[in-house]
């Protein structure tokens, strides 16, 4: 069983079992783990809200990590290198096939020579020293993108890390405060921040149709037992490790993402605490002994549910399943005063006052549901449709609509749609789920990486037309 120190260790940070005052170790764990998250908050400034960097005409791309996501990204490129904004410069991973694999498919598209990095585990590293870089993209396992992400902007790099951008709350310090000290852009690259339904959904919250927010949920409910359990998708099978020896909340931003957008966080609201509860687990260890595969002992419960209240008074609940053979959901969730929507599949309640026969008894006909569809679609998706459409492999086009607007605002020198506050807020609730569930529920607080600039009013940035 691991121990309180290790506990420390592996959820807050190397330094918060060794800053945690003496005094507090014989005391309730509630105490001691709260005393132990306070050893690590850092003084934040709020100063990466807003970043500018002068326009790139051609962003010039590094990609770190070249599997299954890093091969889609890859992908998601091709359109805005043929249309001469943005070329790939070099690429690293641990094994040379898979690099040869994205420079045989997009280096006939450009002219500028794609070089690899592949000698060992560390190699990326000179990959990020380079001064002809002006974006790196990191698709590596977790453990790597925090210190990845935190050498290429020391190196002067912009960085688009996959999710979570760290899964320690004293990495989550780190990461801020880099990116303050650096004033380079530290994007985390959540793809269903872009979907056509989700910008929907925020379209509509922009232009009043839900009135007044109260509540959300949203969910990373989806069958991974074979891929966990293969090591032809996770290399080394590093993610179902995860299961083994974590409790928590470990996929949070798909569905936290855009519920944190509808409800402004970040930009006059913000996340106050958290409690979080697991079911016992037994889908995926039956599934392991099924298969005769070696991972039979899974720590991580087969239902995690956490819950938030914001400093504003609204709540969300999360969900996390990856064991269960159920079917896919985000489930998408928003309640207004004047309207509610649900996700999977997709369907708008629009409430009448002067119709109190209906109190939320039907959900709006298809013939309606479609009107609002059209009205309140986002312009981004109007914009890009006949794009995207060609890259539904990214997840039936929002890949490319994220790295499209990533793209575009380098090369105009705006601040990106999503910031290194955004990614940070995202990624902390896994540790603090994780806690919570440790202590039998107890409430835990979210530290505040803004230094208090969430209080600001601020219209979410996918919203600009570029």
């Amino acid at each position: 069983m691991m121990n309180r120190k290790q506990f420390l260790h592996s959820l807050l940070g190397a330094s918060a079992y060794i800053a945690s005052p003496l005094s507090v170790l014989g005391r309730s764990d509630p105490e001691v783990m709260q005393a132990a998250l306070d050893s690590v908050v850092q003084k934040a400034t709020g100063k990466a809200f807003g970043i500018k960097s002068n326009p790139i005409a051609k962003v010039r791309v590094g990609m770190i990590g070249l599997g299954n996501r890093g091969k889609t990204l890859s992908e998601m490129l091709s359109w805005l290198i043929q249309n001469d904004r943005a070329e790939l410069v070099a690429v690293s991973d641990l094994k040379p096939e898979k690099a040869s694999r994205i420079i045989d498919s997009i280096q006939p598209l450009q002219q500028q020579k794609i070089q690899s990095y592949v000698k060992d585990e560390n190699d990326w590293s000179n990959l990020v020293k380079r001064d002809d870089l002006d974006l790196i993209i990191i698709a590596t396992p977790w453990e790597w993108h925090t210190p990845m992400a935190i050498e290429a902007m020391q190196n002067g790099k912009h960085v688009a890390c996959e999710v979570p951008i760290a899964y320690t709350i004293e990495d989550c310090w780190k990461i801020v405060s880099t990116a303050e000290q650096t004033q380079r852009h530290c994007i985390m690259l959540e793809n269903c921040c872009y979907n056509e339904e989700e910008l929907w959904v925020l379209n509509m919250v922009e232009n009043g149709v839900f009135g007044d927010l109260t509540h959300a949920e949203g969910a990373y409910i989806h069958d991974l037992r074979k891929h966990l359990l293969s090591d032809d998708y996770y290399e080394n099978q590093w993610r179902v490790k995860h299961h083994q020896s974590r409790d928590g909340n470990f996929y949070t931003t798909h569905g936290l993402g855009p519920i944190s957008m509808y409800l402004g966080i970040g930009r006059g609201d913000s996340y106050a605490h958290l409690t979080s509860m697991s079911s016992r687990e037994l889908n995926l260890s039956q599934t392991a002994a099924r298969m005769g595969s070696p991972y039979t002992s899974i720590k991580c419960g087969d239902m995690n549910t956490t819950m938030v209240k914001t400093a504003k008074g609204k709540t969300i609940m999360m969900q996390f399943d990856v064991h269960t053979g159920s079917p896919y959901s985000r489930i998408n969730k928003l309640v207004g005063t004047k309207a509610v929507h649900d996700g999977y599949p997709s369907r708008l309640y629009i409430d009448n006052p002067d119709e109190l026969l209906y109190w939320g008894h039907q959900w709006l006909p298809e013939t309606e549901y479609q009107q609002y569809r059209e009205r309140y679609k986002h312009p981004l998706i109007t914009k890009l449709q006949g794009i995207s459409q060609e890259f539904k492999q990214g997840h039936g086009g929002m890949d490319f609509v994220m790295i499209y607007r990533l793209i575009t605002c380098l090369n105009l020198g705006v601040p990106l749609d999503l910031n290194v506050y955004d990614g940070v807020m995202w990624s902390a609730v896994t540790p603090l789920s994780e806690l919570s569930v440790l202590q039998n529920s107890h409430s835990v607080n979210m530290p505040d990486f803004t230094g208090g600039v969430w209080q600001q009013e601020n219209t979410h940035e996918v919203m600009r037309a570029l």
